[in-house]
């Protein structure tokens, strides 16, 4: 995992959640990890990552996403067994 990814997924797991991560960093840190994004309706994309599958909404107004988005992003990693600890002890 390169250096940037793998600050984007500190920083997307630490309290307070940022609201300064822009969607094309994440859509890229998603595709790193091997997670299929689809996009449906709207702003909605499908993401399935191992064997999790959820929705996540693409930034309506902004580039980057909202603090409340941020946590469902860190759920939605986690389900699909992508934390920071995973990828420290990787690497």
């Amino acid at each position: 995992m390169s250096h940037r990814h793998a600050q984007l997924l500190r920083t997307i797991f630490h309290d307070p959640p940022s609201a300064n991560l822009h969607w094309r960093d994440i859509e890229s840190l998603l595709r790193h990890v091997g997670a299929e994004l689809e996009q449906l309706s709207g702003a909605r994309i499908r993401v399935k990552l191992g064997r999790a599958e959820e929705i996540v909404h693409h930034p309506h107004h902004s580039n980057t996403l909202a603090p409340p988005a941020v946590k469902h992003l860190r759920e939605v990693l986690a389900r699909g067994g992508v934390t920071p600890g995973t990828y420290e002890a990787d690497g």
